[in-house]
């Protein structure tokens, strides 16, 4: 646990000085700035950029983090495995790129009543494609070199920066609505640019080609593992985009109160995305040493982790909606309220769920997460058909919510029939019944005069009581121990 507590830490510290300036953007920032609409449309815009990009990029994020071991040596540059990392992906991107222009009039024709909006900014969403993709291959490689801070800053402090920054200019004037999605875009090259400037700084930027990369695993097997990752990648990168793509098509309007809701439910996400950027490549090396008890003990671990962090996260966001939309302070967004607690459910079952998903596409039987991935596309895209039309974005939030919440005790469930390994015991029942005990006693608190005052109070009555539960208990040792730390640091 060591390398995963140190940089899942300043990983988690990094995503929450991020979380803050996150939070500014979404709820003081461009609700106000820009209207339901053009929220909407940027969040339409980035997710067909997202689809693009997973498509174009082949399953190479994870074929990387799975044999980016046997590959790495230094000394030989890694045998050329970053070139053929980028090359064949962006060489791929081309052919994304010019199928997504010559099918510009069937996107357009889907959504017809928002043809006028998107149609201006359709390059634009290519551009936005392209520098996604890069960095997420760069990315991978810097997770595969156990270098994961330095990304995590980028994503999630830096590029939330320059958006709000825009956004600021924006509203100043000095940028026009274009100029500010031109801007999004530039966000993404930039912290492309800034991570290629990094690996450059470390000595990792080896851009070399050589034949070497073909004989150190045969590529018939890289190829076939990349496909079904991409396969199983198109499940997660659904989960975060179909709403809004099947949203858009009743509204743009609605599409942007939702991706408010969706953007606030984040912050529950931030801990667990910290913990897995560095557990990814440690489970990898698990399995390549076949240290099976090394991994059960981290699995379990994780999971008290995480469902430590994401029961206080899940109840104290929910306790703070009224606050959070108060802040916004345009009672358009306000109808996001229950989608924001069911996108909540779904994110906690998930984090509690620990590292299945993990666990499964680095084994032997990584094949296996096919199934739970189609399945899970499936499955949301099923949902939010039947649910759409009857419930709107309370409807794609259900389906959301459900969907995410089967499929990891599916997964959970395969983990343990396929190798005897589930991480619960009765300390997680015990950790949820303490947030929700403490979360109760702190609703039931009267409102204050003062938003800010309803926030402390309730806050910090919830934080008090969830915080003594966890120290007296001694349920999670490492929030136990880095108490311990600071403790002795003051002494």
């Amino acid at each position: 646990m060591g390398i995963v507590q140190r940089q899942g830490l300043r990983n988690t510290i990094i995503s929450y000085a991020g979380l803050a300036i996150g939070f500014v953007n979404t709820t003081l920032v461009l609700p106000r700035l820009l209207s339901s609409t053009q929220v909407g449309l940027v969040a339409l815009l980035v997710s067909i950029a997202t689809i693009a990009q997973l498509v174009a990029g082949l399953g190479f994020t994870n074929t990387t983090m799975r044999f980016f071991p046997y590959f790495r040596n230094r000394e030989a540059g890694h045998s050329g495995f970053l070139p053929l990392l980028l090359g064949v992906p962006l060489a791929m991107f081309g052919v994304v790129a010019t199928a997504m222009w010559l099918g510009k009039p069937l996107v357009l024709r889907w959504y017809a009543k928002q043809a006028e909006l998107i149609s201006p900014f359709y390059a634009v969403m290519l551009g936005i494609a392209l520098f996604i993709l890069l960095y997420n291959l760069l990315e991978a490689y810097t997770k595969s070199l156990y270098h994961t801070s330095f990304s995590s800053l980028l994503t999630d402090v830096v590029q939330r920066v320059l958006i709000v920054s825009a956004a600021g200019l924006y509203g100043a004037g000095y940028l026009s609505f274009s100029g500010f999605v031109l801007a999004n875009m530039g966000a993404y090259a930039f912290i492309s640019a800034l991570l290629l400037g990094y690996l450059a700084v470390i000595g990792e930027l080896h851009l070399r080609p050589t034949r070497a990369v073909l004989r150190v695993r045969p590529m018939g097997e890289l190829v076939r593992f990349g496909s079904f990752a991409l396969l199983g990648n198109v499940s997660g990168v659904i989960l975060v985009t179909i709403d809004t793509l099947m949203l858009a098509h009743y509204g743009l309007d609605k599409t942007g109160i939702y991706n408010i809701a969706f953007n606030i439910s984040t912050a529950l996400a931030i801990p667990f995305r910290a913990l897995y950027k560095t557990a990814y490549p440690l489970v990898a090396d698990y399995w390549k040493e076949n240290a099976t008890a090394k991994m059960l003990d981290f699995y379990r671990r994780t999971t008290r982790l995480t469902t430590a962090l994401g029961a206080y996260l899940a109840v104290g966001i929910g306790l703070n909606l009224p606050f959070i939309y108060g802040l916004i302070n345009k009672p358009e967004y306000a109808a996001g309220t229950v989608a924001v607690l069911l996108l909540l459910a779904g994110r906690l079952t998930d984090g509690i769920t620990g590292l299945n998903g993990i666990i499964v596409v680095t084994s032997p039987r990584y094949r296996y997460d096919l199934v739970f991935s189609v399945g899970l596309a499936l499955l949301v895209i099923g949902l939010n058909a039947l649910l759409i039309p009857r419930l709107g974005l309370t409807g794609a939030a259900l389906s959301n919510a459900v969907a995410l919440g089967g499929i990891n005790l599916l997964r959970t469930w395969f983990v343990w029939r396929s190798f005897g390994w589930q991480p619960f015991d009765r300390r997680v029942a015990y950790l949820l019944a303490l947030a929700a005990g403490a979360g109760a006693l702190a609703w039931a608190l009267p409102d204050m005069p003062n938003i800010w005052l309803t926030l402390l109070l309730r806050g910090g009555v919830f934080t008090a009581l969830y915080g003594a539960g966890l120290l007296l208990s001694g349920w999670v040792p490492e929030v136990s121990a880095v108490a311990k730390k600071l403790g002795g640091a003051r002494r």
